[in-house]
């Protein structure tokens, strides 16, 4: 699956400590509970994870966060800066970032959602992924469960 192509194509890169603050506020502006900055720190010390942010003219608009555990992955994050949505910015990011996976040798992907969030479902549908379970008051403020979903990637040659 090749990236899809946004509005305005963005710069792909690894995340690296100088694009927290702007990587906080889009967590703030999409999130209920958003990540701490001490979560990203953690994350950016391991080898298991890529982390990528998504740059129009040197501003951070968006970014990903995956985990890896053997032949599986998960997407643990991903978000889009509020003027930056609806413009393709989402599915862009999440193809950039399969294909990464799919270079790490991963199998399978997975996430959870909020079940109210059918904007997010929808992206994740359109790119392959399909429902595998629930995961019940999985999220806090406010209590919600998780819609688990996951995608299987193109086997290994």
């Amino acid at each position: 699956m090749s990236a899809a192509e946004p509005l305005v194509t963005p710069e792909i890169r690894r995340m690296d400590e100088a694009d927290l603050d702007a990587v906080l506020r889009i967590e703030r502006a999409s999130f209920s509970t958003p990540w701490s900055r001490n979560s990203f720190l953690n994350l950016l010390r391991r080898s298991d994870t890529d982390l990528w942010v998504a740059e129009i003219d040197g501003a951070v608009v968006g970014h990903a966060v995956l985990w890896y555990v053997g032949f599986e992955g998960e997407l643990g994050n991903l978000a889009v800066a509020p003027d930056w949505r609806r413009h393709g910015l989402g599915s862009y990011l999440l193809d950039w970032a399969l294909e990464g996976t799919r270079r790490r040798d991963i199998d399978t992907v997975f996430l959870e959602v909020r079940v109210s969030n059918r904007a997010a479902q929808d992206l994740y549908e359109r790119r392959g992924f399909r429902r595998v379970g629930v995961r019940r008051r999985y999220y806090r403020e406010p209590v919600e469960d998780a819609l688990v979903m996951g995608i299987d990637l193109d086997p290994r040659p």
